[in-house]
């Protein structure tokens, strides 16, 4: 394709763009196929010649559009909002021509000047403090735009773990590798926080503890005191909280005011993560929720979700730039340059060195938007979940179980968890409108949130028909089978008397008939996931429950009273001898053999999870990494590979002589603990 054709091409393309978007409330929200469905619409190898533009133009329609889930409808209500626009796709078109890689200043200085500045604008327009800038009297603190929230989550907590090892370092009088140290750590965030919380824990091996919240699904600040008390007693160290603004699943917020104060006075490192709700604060009436923001040391939000500047765009700030640029500086000469001391690098900034021109559609946004339109944009969508709240609430089949916040409102049939459950299912096979699931504790809710910037109240009212109408059948055709298996009367006066003073047996028929409805069906490719179990606890999360035993040991050991549900009959904790050879390294007071399951070894895995290393030499420092356990050989075939490598120092023969107590662990371990 040469440049004459690419400009009319462009041209087909722009219009193609211009009618999808038009058009998109006519199209299915969600795709009718099933996982391999392409594979029969593709040839199994690349073409060998080059395909001329129209049969390309055409396989659009034919091969890409029937697996896609419309996110710009506004039908389309699940998880938030993944908004584009006009500008915003411009400003990529921009940014595609230029391809620049704006790894240093030098590579391309106004990618660099241009993003700064942007950064400025907008945190400036969403009342953030004045510490987050870049042309700051102090210039410590700025932004930068990374891909994701998840990613920023994860440079954080590096910068976090970082900033508190360099601390610990002075109170050592010997060096301790920074796995020693990395095993001690322990940061905090909600129970409602997001997945990426726990993903950024499993990438660094940091204990993750989720903390539990109030009835309006918001931690405060002295659930936070307490789990610091009692990991502190542990023997690990504090270092950093994850606040919500905006969760996932009701769109709750952590009560910054309480928090903050807390993770000044304790020495933790305060991320605010407000993915969703940070849009939000462009309306000054919407920013309650910022108070104690003055505390935090980084703050994200994602413009590429109700902002209209597409995916990927995540606007991150920092309060201290040099503690991210001491956890993530390289500096080989190649990338060096003469102003390098005078301009800032984004590199030093971010986990990967490349990165896009990204500050081009979202300074086109906010100049061909401006603030009152942003603004009225937020406002209008607000707007419509309160429409569809009003009307949720005055129907007496439903409840409204959380407040709702912003754009998204939750709701449920009054009748269960598995009808709940039912009208989603058939609201999803419908493909009238796209909705997922979330629980409130045991409360199984259907999340409705309002993502389009061209929903209308008639889009709202017309979705709301069906769910409601959908409903009525539902609760119709369940009554209908519930009067179907009752006995007729006069038959049994006992079954009359249990069906007029038993409610719970009713709820359950009901249930169970709900579980009857379209089982000749065929199920949806998240049919599945809807039903599937959640984990009572998340990975290296060291709120898991501890074993029944007391492992006392170096600087990776910690010391946990034995549970008192494993007493025996007279009241004693069992115990079996030392190891051989164990010496005063180790003293493991382990439960009978026979209790020790696949299920506590994988408790075990997520409570002392840290780098494991099967060769006792790639230890640092000698320090063993974890307490040595016992299992049955019967038991370790059922342990996964990570397991397995747990206990595989257990089965050298190394591992059946402790080495002595070293003076670092002897005299620095009390002051890790302080």
């Amino acid at each position: 394709m040469q440049a004459e054709e690419y400009n009319r091409r462009g041209k087909e393309l722009v219009d193609y763009i211009t009618q999808y978007l038009g058009s998109i409330r006519e199209r299915r929200v969600i795709p009718d196929v099933k996982p391999g469905y392409m594979k029969e619409l593709l040839p199994d190898t690349a073409p060998t010649e080059p395909e001329d533009w129209e049969s390309i133009f055409q396989d659009i329609e034919k091969v890409i559009m029937p697996g896609v889930v419309h996110w710009q409808s506004p039908h389309m209500h699940a998880y938030y909002p993944s908004l584009t626009s006009w500008p915003s796709m411009l400003g990529d078109m921009l940014a595609d021509a230029i391809n620049c890689v704006g790894f240093t200043w030098a590579s391309s200085p106004a990618c660099t000047e241009l993003e700064m500045n942007v950064m400025d604008w907008l945190c400036k327009a969403l009342g953030l403090p004045s510490f987050f800038l870049h042309h700051h009297p102090d210039r410590r603190g700025g932004g930068i735009l990374q891909s994701t929230v998840s990613e920023s989550t994860l440079v954080a907590l590096l910068a976090a773990r970082k900033d508190k090892m360099l601390q610990l370092r002075p109170e050592l009088d010997q060096d301790v590798d920074d796995s020693v140290l990395n095993s001690r750590l322990v940061a905090y965030a909600s129970d409602q926080a997001h997945s990426s919380v726990e993903k950024a824990g499993l990438i660094s091996l940091v204990k993750i503890r989720f903390l539990p919240t109030d009835e309006q699904l918001s931690l405060r600040g002295d659930t936070l005191i307490q789990a610091i008390q009692e990991d502190r007693r542990r023997g690990l160290v504090p270092f950093m909280l994850c606040a919500t603004l905006g969760t996932t699943g009701v769109c709750a917020f952590d009560n910054l005011p309480e928090l903050g104060p807390v993770c000044a006075e304790e020495g933790l490192w305060l991320h605010v993560d407000a993915a969703y709700a940070g849009s939000a604060y462009f309306c000054p009436e919407l920013r309650w929720s910022l108070e104690g923001i003055e505390f935090a040391h980084s703050f994200v939000f994602n413009p590429s979700k109700w902002m209209m500047v597409h995916f990927d765009c995540t606007a991150f700030w920092v309060k201290d730039k040099y503690k991210l640029q001491q956890t993530f500086t390289v500096d080989p000469v190649y990338l060096r340059h003469e102003n390098s001391q005078a301009a800032t690098d984004f590199m030093h900034w971010q986990i990967p060195l490349s990165r896009r021109f990204r500050s081009l559609k979202l300074w086109f946004v906010m100049r061909s938007f401006g603030l009152k339109n942003l603004q009225a944009h937020i406002r209008h969508g607000i707007e419509m979940a309160k429409l569809l709240e009003s009307h949720i609430k005055s129907d007496p089949n439903f409840e409204v179980p959380a407040e709702r916040h912003l754009g998204l409102v939750v709701f449920c049939l009054k009748e269960g968890n598995a009808l709940t459950q039912e009208l989603l299912r058939r609201l999803t096979r419908s493909g009238t409108m796209y909705l997922i699931p979330a629980d409130i504790h045991t409360k199984r809710i259907i999340r409705f949130t309002v993502t389009s910037q061209f929903s209308t109240a008639e889009d709202i009212l017309k979705d709301w028909s069906i769910i409601s109408k959908t409903a009525s059948t539902l609760l119709a055709e369940t009554q209908a089978l519930n009067n179907a298996d009752q006995p007729q009367s006069g038959k049994d006066e006992v079954v009359q008397e249990n069906q007029d003073g038993d409610s719970d047996t009713k709820s359950e028929e009901r249930e169970d008939a709900a579980s009857r409805l379209d089982k000749n069906e065929v199920e949806l490719w998240i049919d599945k996931a809807w039903n599937r179990s959640r984990r009572p606890m998340r990975s290296l999360s060291c709120s898991s429950e501890p074993l029944p035993y007391t492992c006392v040991g170096p600087l990776s050991c910690y010391d946990f009273e034995t549970r008192p549900s494993l007493k025996d009959a007279a009241g004693a904790h069992p115990t079996v001898p030392l190891l051989a050879g164990s010496g005063p390294m180790y003293k493991i007071r382990e439960m009978p053999s026979n209790l020790l399951v696949k299920h506590d070894l994988k408790k075990l895995t997520k409570f002392y999870s840290v780098p494991i290393f099967c060769n006792q030499l790639l230890q640092c420092g000698r320090h063993q990494l974890c307490c040595p356990v016992k299992v049955s050989q019967a038991t370790q075939k059922g342990l996964s590979s990570t397991c397995r490598r747990m206990n595989c120092m257990c089965s050298s023969p190394v591992a059946n002589t402790a080495p002595s107590p070293t003076p670092l662990e002897t005299a620095t371990a009390p002051k890790l603990l302080e």
